[in-house]
């Protein structure tokens, strides 16, 4: 909130709830708090850090049968009829997008530098209210469907080598057939 939010809210979990939330419970609780707070835009994080998996952004916009735009670099607001322009890097290229609000949108690192929390915003969040909530207060129960059967590391990569001088990599390259 130091950061420039006006409100904020904590969903307790269960400490039953071993890796966290799956993204489609994640997408049905976003979906309880659209739907509550009667909220038009919602932006997501491309993935979060501990499942990895990408998933919840496009779960919540096939939820609220609403449009979505994933890993935006840029997004314009074109009107107050709530027209949006998606910009997002595609194989090849760029690609632009244009819809309407409501709509969710998945984002790039591209799209935001986040800027600094200052000293006397951060003594006003603290004092700011924390909504405590629950699963249920959005009608969702964690229900778990995937499991995990085993993480295995990827093989450790092989260092390189030095050359001294052009004619050394030019030696290396066809001794390993790649000239």
């Amino acid at each position: 909130m130091a950061m420039g939010a006006d409100r904020a809210f904590h969903v307790d979990v269960p400490d039953s709830n071993d890796g966290g939330l799956e993204p489609l419970t994640m997408a049905k609780m976003l979906k309880g708090v659209v739907q509550k707070e009667n909220i038009n835009l919602v932006l997501l994080g491309k993935q979060a850090i501990d499942g990895d998996q990408g998933q919840t952004g496009q779960m919540l916009a096939g939820l609220l049968g609403w449009p979505q735009a994933t890993q935006a670099s840029k997004v314009d607001i074109k009107d107050d009829k709530g027209t949006v322009e998606i910009t997002h890097e595609v194989d090849g290229g760029v690609e632009t997008l244009r819809t309407q609000l409501p709509m969710v949108i998945t984002t790039d690192l591209r799209l935001n530098e986040p800027r600094y929390a200052s000293l006397p915003n951060i003594m006003k969040a603290k004092k700011k209210p924390l909504e405590k909530k629950t699963l249920a207060d959005y009608g969702v129960e964690d229900q778990k469907r995937l499991k995990t059967l085993k993480v295995t590391e990827p093989p450790a990569r092989q260092g390189g080598g030095k050359v001294e001088d052009v004619d050394g990599l030019i030696s290396k390259l066809k001794e390993l057939g790649a000239l």
